[in-house]
């Protein structure tokens, strides 16, 4: 009976979903409501950027007909707070808002899952020696995961195709978890928001119909966030059917690609003197991109790589969670950094300036011009 809700479920999502769409593009289309190609943009024609939109409604209409409150109060809380992260995207893909009033709404919407909702990361299960930890220390790690899982799955959303894929990844393992176990409510959470992700793909397959914005992407994160911490918290209860003692490195696993590139990449703009936020070309999609590698490439090879991963954590995870977290953040450290190192450098030419025929004589000066500068003009590179 459990697989026949979470079925119906992720069907009505994507049924709603896939007729949704079509429906934003027509709105879009009549109202001018595009994301228009600048010097930023990897895309050269107007595409909206309101696919969330569609993701969203699909989602949200298919839980509110499967999730029984009385069996999870919390659930309200955290419609509440998908709903304050939606209107919070749309906002910045109708009117940019600035970094410290997307912060401010992030905050707004971690603390009614962790204070209203109830869920929170109350230990470490063994990562580092170390199990249960004082409740401020729970609240601020509470926080700091939850923001900081939205923003990953924000700014690895610069390519067609890449955010939905690892987010439907990423519902699909814990989803199936979720319904092995019997923990039907978030089981249902997982698979409605992966029918609503199935059919936003269809239309963003490169070349993209719709992108997912800031609506769609912060509502994923914000998603993968609470199905991370819940499968945590009870991956690691010693009467479930599959306890996993290493649930902290395998959570970390499933969204490990935007996690780890949103480490690095924030890591390696402050060592430089940078904002944390200042656009660049180092994520890795990018670093893939620039070996010329197309957008349906790219997202195969890190979709390809994360289930990879998953996979080689569950195999050692009877290493202990230090042990295994330590080896997984290794790999993906050394080879991200490797792509790093060995990226394409920018090439100078020198160009002599023209001499007009029949001019007299005069001294050839000459320019150098950045290939990589000219490309960036031609292209129109998306700097996320």
């Amino acid at each position: 009976m459990q697989d026949l809700d979470v079925f119906l479920t992720a069907s009505v999502a994507f049924i709603i979903t896939f007729l949704a769409i079509p429906v934003v593009l027509q709105i879009a289309d009549r109202k001018k409501l595009y994301d228009v190609p600048d010097e930023r943009k990897l895309h050269t024609h107007h595409v909206s950027s309101l696919g969330g939109v569609g993701v969203f409604v699909g989602a949200m209409f298919a839980l509110l007909l499967a999730v029984q409150g009385t069996v999870y109060p919390e659930f309200q809380y955290f419609f509440a707070a998908i709903l304050v992260t939606f209107f919070l995207g749309l906002k910045d893909d109708l009117v940019a808002l600035s970094a410290t009033k997307k912060f401010i709404g992030q905050i707004m919407a971690a603390a009614i899952i962790i204070h209203l909702g109830g869920l929170r990361l109350s230990s470490m299960y063994g990562l580092f020696g170390i199990n249960e930890i004082p409740e401020s220390f729970s609240l601020a790690l509470s926080y700091l995961t939850i923001i900081f899982i939205i923003n990953s799955y924000n700014l690895i959303d610069g390519i067609d195709g890449l955010a939905g894929s690892l987010g439907l990844l990423c519902c699909l393992v814990f989803g199936t978890y979720f319904l092995i176990i019997g923990d039907t409510g978030y089981a249902l959470l997982a698979f409605a928001m992966s029918g609503s992700l199935v059919a936003f793909l269809i239309f963003n397959h490169h070349p993209a119909k719709i992108f997912m914005g800031d609506c769609g992407s912060l509502v994923l994160g914000l998603v993968c966030s609470i199905l991370a911490i819940r499968f945590i918290n009870i991956a690691n209860t010693p009467n479930i059917n599959i306890a996993l003692p290493a649930a902290v490195p395998l959570a970390i696993s499933v969204i490990i690609v935007p996690l780890s590139d949103t480490i690095r990449v924030f890591a390696t703009r402050i060592l430089n003197g940078k904002s944390p936020f200042s656009p660049d070309r180092t994520h890795i999609h990018h670093l893939l991109l620039d070996r010329g590698l197309g957008h349906a490439a790219v997202t195969f090879i890190l979709v390809s790589a994360n289930v990879v991963l998953i996979t080689l954590t569950y195999i050692f995870r009877s290493l202990g969670p230090t042990w295994t977290l330590a080896g997984l953040l290794t790999i993906v450290f050394g080879v991200v950094g490797t792509l790093y190192a060995t990226r394409p450098r920018r090439r100078l030419v020198v160009a002599p300036k023209a001499v007009g025929e029949g001019a007299e004589l005069q001294t050839r000066t000459s320019r150098v011009l950045s290939i990589a500068s000219s490309l960036k003009d031609k292209l129109k590179i998306d700097q996320n």
